[in-house]
């Protein structure tokens, strides 16, 4: 080999050296999650007195954000204050998003979620954490996510009071509420279903499925505005997107408190 093919070979290699250092282009984009955004009314639970439920407010109080539909668990990276009943917005990542986003390599050999996903999800949402603080957050949420694996929680990265506009739609909301409510039963409500999907596939943490009867409460729209349970596989169910025809009663609106049937198939 002379002299130039020599020179010329090694600077291709200290070029690719180079190159194959950085992460692909694809790989880096999914490092970073995309952020969620929740609201609602905070609300504070002082008999959490677990490990696990003091660990995810660095100490502090049990912080949800309830919207009527969904209760967020919030889980601080620092200790914050929070002022109960007040309407907060949170940005951050709904940690069952990620998790489920992974998927169960395992096959549900080591239970839901993994250990592995959660370690992920923490990364992904807090970066250059020392890994034993890492392996601490990671273990304090899979141990939450275990015991109520619908209910999500969203690690949070921004925490601030609504704005007036998001404090004035709340505001018509609760105005709403005057409205008299009636019960339904479900096999007549039922005949008012204009789309919403009754049956679905069973949740990772579930894989047998299951039948409920999830009892809500559905707004003069046609929406369903609350669920009253908190049963895990209701709480897993899309409300957002059933829709019946607009409940009257002699001319009137109304909200219809029912029962709502799902069927979650089994998981193949």
């Amino acid at each position: 080999m002379n002299r130039n093919a020599g020179v010329f070979l090694l600077l291709a290699f200290a070029g690719w050296s180079g190159c194959s250092s950085q992460p692909p282009a694809k790989e880096s984009k999914n490092a970073a999650a995309a952020l969620d955004k929740v609201q609602g009314k905070a609300q504070i639970v002082l008999n959490e007195a677990s490990a696990t439920d003091t660990a995810m407010n660095a100490g502090g109080s049990s912080v949800y954000l309830v919207d009527g539909l969904h209760r967020y668990r919030l889980f601080f990276k620092t200790a914050t204050p929070v002022e109960p009943a007040k309407e907060y917005t949170a940005e951050g990542v709904i940690a069952q998003r990620v998790i489920d986003e992974i998927g169960d390599p395992d096959q549900g050999k080591n239970g839901y979620p993994l250990e592995s996903s959660c370690e992920r999800a923490v990364r992904m949402v807090w970066s250059n954490l020392p890994f034993d603080v890492v392996d601490g957050y990671a273990s304090v949420l899979r141990a939450r996510v275990k015991r109520y694996p619908a209910r999500p929680v969203l690690l949070v990265t921004r925490l601030q009071p609504a704005t007036s506009d998001s404090t004035a739609t709340t505001d018509a909301e609760s105005k709403k509420q005057e409205i008299p409510e009636v019960s339904v039963a479900p096999e007549i409500q039922r005949a008012s279903l204009i789309e919403g999907p009754a049956v679905q596939t069973a949740p990772l943490w579930e894989p047998a499925g299951g039948t409920v009867l999830c009892p809500v409460v559905i707004n003069p729209e046609g929406k369903v505005s609350q669920l009253e349970t908190g049963m895990q596989l209701c709480e897993a169910v899309p409300w957002s997107q059933f829709r019946y025809q607009p409940p009257v009663q002699r001319g009137h609106a109304v909200k219809v408190k029912t029962q709502v049937e799902v069927r979650f198939e089994p998981r193949k």
